[in-house]
Formats: structure tokens, sequence, C-alpha cells
């Protein structure tokens, strides 16, 4: 047993995870390239190792001739017979060579073909390890800026962090971990260039999954994601359990979960809502904390109009637009939300059927009562929460 050569393997195989087969095949190409650069050629050249003994075995085939013209290639048949007793001319004997004869230019080659196929098994191993968290999250530190660009270690190769996937406004110093959404992994000539990202949505996922044990085992699941990174997400969950609250498995005893979630994301606001196969039903959550009146929804052109009351139109639409917009995104419906008094002034009530719940209201001797304006206007003008605070549909 070549106990030298089992050594260096294993350790190889071990420190710097290159599977067994990749070194041997490597040893396998330096040898011919040795008898290749020490003879002239190796066509004629086999090289056979023992995958357990790791012992190893270099055989010349030559060609039994009368007449000699190349001695690489070629044997007479006396020599021919002493190697092989049963050799005839036109056949075929083998020699074992022996590699410590090579000369040392030999020698140096095949070291550099072992090196450089070890390099080359080391980068597709790299590859490999985090081709595998492609579309996943990993936890890094920041190494330094590369311009606008931020280089991110991940323990045994760097990744990118591109402007555009920066959040807008977050300061990261270096030395800081950070969780991280693997964009793409390419196998390239220096090692793979890993791309990750702090905006995409699936971040917010994985991080859930990773707090959240319902979600992690399906139980709970994620149905869709709606975020501007480092403002405000929604997220809409549905429970595969009628035992199970999906949106308070979410939010966790307390704001426990949804709080780890809102701090590894800069205080970014996140409301949780229950998903419904029904669409009105849908958008209406998908809007909330606003209340609605009601919803008409257009399932072929993917649009819908939405009626609430006066008193709720700007939290409906929310600060810039942004509650509007992310409901629309998290529905993927395009959404048109009007007034009580738009859609009555419309005639949108007398098309759907309906009667007005301000003209119920009067009819019944009734009216708004004062405290709803001021409460709800209230949460419409401060509807940025402190930082770190959650909405959910149950608030």
């Amino acid at each position: 047993m070549n106990n030298e050569l089992k050594d260096a393997i294993e350790y190889l195989g071990r420190e710097r995870n290159i599977p067994k087969d990749a070194l041997l095949e490597a040893i396998e190409n330096a040898l011919l390239t040795a008898c290749k650069n020490h003879f002239g050629k190796a066509e004629n050249v086999t090289v056979k190792i023992d995958p357990e003994t790791y012992d190893y075995r270099i055989l010349q085939s030559k060609t039994v001739v009368e007449q000699v013209e190349d001695p690489v290639m070629e044997i007479s048949l006396p020599d021919a017979l002493m190697i092989d007793r049963k050799a005839v001319l036109g056949g075929t004997v083998e020699i074992e060579l022996d590699s410590q004869k090579f000369g040392r230019i030999a020698t140096q080659n095949a070291k550099g073909v072992i090196v450089q196929r070890i390099r080359e098994e080391e980068r597709n191993s790299l590859y490999r390890d985090f081709f595998e968290h492609e579309h996943d999250i990993m936890r890094g530190e920041v190494q330094r800026f590369l311009g606008k660009n931020i280089s991110i270690n991940l323990g045994k190769a760097d990744a990118i962090l591109a402007e555009s996937e920066q959040v807008k406004g977050e300061t990261l110093k270096v030395g800081q971990r950070v969780e991280v959404y693997l964009l793409e992994v390419k196998n390239c000539t220096r090692g793979p260039r890993i791309s990750v990202s702090r905006t995409h949505p699936d971040l917010v996922k994985k991080l859930f999954e990773q707090e959240v044990a319902e979600v992690k085992d399906g139980t709970v699941e994620i149905k869709a994601i709606a975020r501007e990174a480092g403002s405000r997400t929604k997220m809409a969950v549905l429970s595969h359990d009628e035992n199970v609250d999906p949106v308070g498995a979410c939010v966790g005893v307390n704001g426990t979960r949804v709080s780890s979630v809102v701090d590894e994301l800069g205080g970014e606001k996140i409301d949780i809502i229950n998903w419904d196969d029904n669409p009105a039903y849908l958008i209406e959550n998908a809007l909330s904390p606003a209340k609605v009146i009601c919803v008409v929804a257009d399932e072929d052109l993917k649009e819908a109009t939405v009626i609430v009351p006066d008193y709720q139109l700007s939290l409906a639409i929310g600060k810039e637009g942004q509650n509007a917009r992310l409901a629309a995104k998290l529905t993927g419906y395009k959404i048109d939300i009007k007034s009580e008094t738009q859609a009555q002034e419309s005639g949108l009530f007398e098309e759907l059927g309906m009667e007005s719940p301000q003209d119920q209201s009067e009819s019944e001797g009734g009216e708004y009562p004062e405290e709803a304006y001021e409460e709800e206007t209230y949460a419409d003008e401060d509807q940025e929460l402190e930082e770190g605070s959650v909405e959910t549909d149950e608030e």
C-alpha cells in the first residue's frame, strides 16, 4: 500500500472538500503528462491506480516488430520474448515503467498538472457548496466597500451586494453581520461569483421560515409577499391546519417572532394578513388597516374597484400611495379606490344595486359617530408607526 499517497489524498479530500476520484484522476493525468514529456508521446501509455491500496502502475504498450524504427512504440521480438514468452510478431507487450526515472522537467510538469487540477476542484467544490444555497439566505459579514457596491464575506467566499440590491437609507458598517439573499451563483475561473440582495421579497420569506416553525414545516404557507425594502412589507399567509392561526403564528407571543424579522430588516414595517382564494376578500384584507365598504373584482381583467368610507380614503391609499400600491402587488389586481361620496356621485352604488351606507344611515336618522372620525383621522395622520412596530389585520 502506498501510505504516503493515501495520506495526501485523504488530507486533501478532508481539508479542501475534493472528491477522491477527482484526485486519482489528477494523478493519472499527471503521470501521463510526465510520460509524454519524457518519451515525447504517451499514446501507448496507460496508468492503473488501485483505489483501495493507492498503488499505481504505468504500462507502456509496444508492438512487436522485426526491425525497430520507433523505440517508443515498437520492440524487437527478442526483447519482447524476455518480457513475455508468448510474444509474437505483430502482437503487443506491456512494459512497466518506473516513474522515478523520469527527468526533472517531466516531474515538475506532472506536479503542475496535479496542482492545477486541485485548484480547479477547489473552485468547483466551492461553487457546488454555494450553488446549493442559491435562492436561500446566508449570514455574512460586511468586508469592505467597492465603490457603491459592498463585499460580504460568507465564510469560504465573498459575495457582492450591488448598489441596486441595497436597501435605500440602510447604512452598513465594516464588520457588521447581516442576512443576505443569494440571488445568483456563477462558476468563474477565479472561483464562484456570488450576487446577493437585501431588497428581495424572498429575504422576508426566508427570515420567517427561520423564525416560525409552522412556516418551516409547511403548516403555515406564505402565499404572497409585496415589499418596498426599507419601508414596508405586506405578506399574505394561509394555514393548512384549522387549529393554527396563520397570522398569530407569524406574529408570535407578544410579537416576538415578527419583531426578530423586523430587527433584521432595520425596522421595516410588516403587515401580515390572511390569504383568501376569493379575490374580493383578499383585496379587502390587503388594504388593511383601512376599512372597506365593498370590493368589486374582475378576475378576467385582474381589476378591482374598492369603495371605502370617506374618512378612510387617505388611510386606504396610504402615504404617497404606498398602501394601495403594496396591496396591488400582493394581490396582482389593479385597484381603483373610491370614497363613498365619489361612488355615490358617479352612481356606482346604483350600478351595483346597493344602498349607500351614508344614505342608509340618514334614513335611519343616524350619522357616523364623531369618535370614528377622530380615531381614523388620527390613525391616518400617524400611520407611519414608531420604528420597529408591526401592523397586522388583527390590529
